[in-house]
């Protein structure tokens, strides 16, 4: 993974998956993930795997936005199964929430009225919740990925065009 883009755009990616994390699995939405934000300009400066469950992805969020400038994107954990709790364990440490994010990124397919996805900060971090399917993940990141430079530099503190 490369340590930093040439715009300086970081990104963290959360895999919430039993799955995964039992080696049953193949994080195919996580590298999915990672292969569009790569694309978009952001270097992915870490990837982590959790169990489902609101505690695992609570912990998870908590560190990787500590001190981070930058995108953390989740994925899975979003629907109506009894383990999707990815959205709960976000709202725990969410500090404000950007619904406007989360509402664009469910007009991105059919499908996408089932999520229960939320976005928002911590500290200087930025927080999107994905669902779990490679595919599903990447339409959701395109829907928001023009504005998220603008976010993470208001985030930031630095100046912008507006």
């Amino acid at each position: 993974m490369p340590d930093v883009a040439p715009d300086g755009l970081e990104a963290k990616v959360l895999t919430v998956s039993d799955g995964v994390v039992a080696g049953t699995r193949e994080d195919r939405s996580g590298a999915a993930l990672e292969e569009r934000l790569v694309a978009a300009g952001f270097a992915v400066v870490e990837r982590r795997v959790v169990a489902d469950g609101a505690d695992p992805v609570a912990r998870a969020l908590r560190e990787l936005a500590d001190g981070f400038a930058g995108l953390v994107v989740t994925t899975g954990g979003t629907g109506f199964g009894p383990r999707d709790l990815t959205p709960e364990g976000t709202r725990a440490v969410l500090e404000r929430e950007a619904p406007g994010l989360a509402e664009a990124m469910r007009l991105a397919s059919p499908l996408g009225r089932l999520s229960r996805a939320l976005a928002g900060t911590m500290g200087t971090a930025l927080v999107l919740n994905t669902p779990g399917s490679p595919k599903g993940t990447v339409e959701c990141l395109e829907a928001v990925v023009d504005v998220l430079p603008h976010a993470l530099r208001l985030l930031a503190d630095t100046p912008t065009d507006h």
